[in-house]
């Protein structure tokens, strides 16, 4: 079988980790790309170059960062330690808030263009008819802004799918516990098995075109995240 007992648990653990992510993303990314999108703070510029920032920041420094954060002496760490839970890095739990870190910017992004597009008419027409701010949002803004969560999701599962550096900083390389498909690529490659490699790699190929095929294929895609 080309493929191991080691990359099908690679598989798993990286598909759970980015569909947890995802939805952690949507659940926080939202209300920051609401604000960011009707804010007319002079702090929106600063808040959202720290948003952006796992897009220029190489993976390993944000993970270094990380580390360091939720390691034993980090301020994060030592609440974690003091409530019981001990330590995340190098647990799955430690993956997942570097996940969401790295590919914050993946879906804040595609839902503030979303709700700026919307405009203000729609919102006025709201008020005159005296829905309430939440009622509005979910009756009138996020039926609106659907294809700019569509877009957010798939493009923050992807780039979930596709982490090394953040995940090897913070995951280390346990085997079906912290051993993405990324990390699994690279001990194949690293042990000369060049076999199991293509096979997970001409996977990860084909997982990629059929991403960007489907955002493409919705017509309301544009390359670039601004």
């Amino acid at each position: 079988m080309p493929l191991s007992a080691l990359d099908f648990a690679a598989i798993r653990l990286t598909l759970e980790l980015a569909s947890l992510t995802t939805l952690l993303l949507l659940i926080i990314g939202t209300p920051i790309a609401w604000w960011l999108a009707r804010t007319r703070s002079r702090l929106k510029g600063a808040i959202g170059a720290v948003v952006a920032l796992p897009l220029v920041l190489p993976p390993t420094v944000l993970g270094f960062y990380l580390l360091v954060t939720m390691g034993p002496y980090g301020p994060v760490g030592q609440l974690t330690q003091s409530l019981g839970l001990g330590t995340l890095p190098f647990t799955f739990a430690g993956l997942v808030v570097a996940s969401v870190f790295y590919s914050l910017p993946f879906v804040v992004q595609p839902l503030q263009n979303a709700f700026e597009a919307i405009g203000e008419r729609p919102l006025e027409v709201a008020a005159t008819l005296r829905a309430g701010p939440w009622d509005t949002f979910f009756t009138v803004v996020l039926p609106l802004a659907r294809p700019g969560f569509v877009t957010a999701a798939i493009l923050g599962f992807a780039h979930t799918v596709g982490e090394f550096g953040v995940v090897l900083m913070i995951g280390g390389n346990i085997p079906e516990k912290t051993r993405t498909v990324a990390v699994q690529i690279f001990d194949h490659v690293e042990a000369m098995e060049y076999a199991q490699a293509h096979w997970l790699s001409g996977g990860m190929v084909l997982f990629s075109f059929l991403v960007l095929l489907a955002l493409y294929s919705s017509r309301r895609f544009k390359p670039g995240l601004s």
